[in-house]
């Protein structure tokens, strides 16, 4: 029953981006560009992802326990360091220059386009980068302490 409901908030969530234009970079890219042919639709998604979330988040943290699992997996941390300032960074870089986000790149995978594939590609790469140089820095990490 869990995979049957992954899988139904998966579709969910693939069809509320196609829906969007969201799976079009054109569409994200032209957000940004405020001084060329701006297209503001990305603020009334974004609008309505918050709302959402917030009657979500107020819905389920309301129960003891999720539905699924014996406890709720939330992060602990509310520190702003180098590593959350750069990720950050590098998403926000990274979905200027495509105009993919994750979230809008795996619906997309679907249009059989190529630069989808690349960006998932690069995306992949990225994140045994990521987890590559996180390996490197632990042993630093531990023997500083």
């Amino acid at each position: 029953m869990k995979l049957i409901a992954i899988y139904l908030i998966g579709v969910i969530f693939g069809v509320g981006i196609s829906i969007s234009g969201m799976a079009n970079p054109a569409k994200v890219i032209n957000f940004f560009d405020i001084a060329g042919i701006w297209d503001p639709s990305l603020i009334f998604v974004m609008g309505g992802a918050l709302v959402t979330t917030f009657i979500g988040y107020k819905l389920v943290f309301g129960r003891a326990a999720p539905v699924f699992e014996d406890s709720f997996n939330v992060p602990t941390s509310r520190t702003i360091d180098a590593r959350l300032i750069g990720g950050s960074a590098i998403f926000g870089i990274g979905w200027g220059i495509s105009g993919f986000c994750p979230g809008g790149a795996l619906p997309a995978l679907g249009t059989g386009r190529w630069e989808v594939f690349a960006f998932t590609a690069a995306l992949v790469v990225g994140i045994f980068l990521a987890k590559f140089a996180q390996s490197l820095a632990a042993p630093r990490a531990q023997a500083q302490t």
